[in-house]
């Protein structure tokens, strides 16, 4: 199944044969150290991936299309990349009172894929498909130094509304996309 594809990337659920991909991923410290609440780690082996991917499949089947976690392949050449090089999500927020109406939008990139604006056209991407869906606001929350993904919000005019403690225990810098 595809979500969604452009001329230069396809965005897809991630499979069981992307393992490889995803401890590849997800083991590198450099993308772990602005992911999720602390104590943040990377993945430490091959089972541990699994375990992760299992869950994040499962949590993808749980959400309507354009919701969920992404697996973000590039084409080169006019051909898909064998496998993953990131993720993109669009996920439903909670806060510590639980389920909110507020979506995120947020992405994971392969170091090696860096600087070629991938991850600011998948999010487009997802985000256009998401506004098709019926979505007029969309959160991005970074950590407060993660100068990276803010400058990925700012190429998506997202506005800073700065600070806040609400999500996940940690205080984000919180950027906000509206249509």
């Amino acid at each position: 199944m595809e979500l969604l594809r452009t001329p230069d990337l396809l965005l897809r659920p991630w499979q069981g044969d992307d393992l490889d991909a995803y401890f590849d991923l997800y083991s590198r410290w450099e993308v772990m150290r602005w992911l999720g609440a602390q104590p943040r780690a990377a993945v430490t082996d091959v089972d541990e991936a699994r375990v992760r991917l299992d869950r994040w499949q499962a949590v993808g089947e749980r959400f309507a299309a354009p919701l969920g976690l992404w697996a973000l392949v590039p084409t080169v050449d006019g051909n898909d990349l064998d496998h993953p090089v990131g993720t993109v999500l669009l996920l439903p927020l909670e806060d510590a009172d639980g389920p909110t109406t507020e979506v995120e939008v947020g992405w994971h990139l392969h170091p090696d894929f860096e600087g070629r604006g991938l991850v600011t056209r998948a999010a487009r991407a997802l985000l256009d498909a998401g506004h098709a869906a019926g979505l007029r606001r969309v959160l991005a929350l970074t950590d407060l130094d993660n100068v990276k993904s803010q400058a990925v919000c700012g190429r998506l005019d997202m506005v800073d509304e700065g600070p806040t403690d609400r999500w996940f225990g940690l205080t984000t810098r919180q950027f906000v996309w509206r249509r």
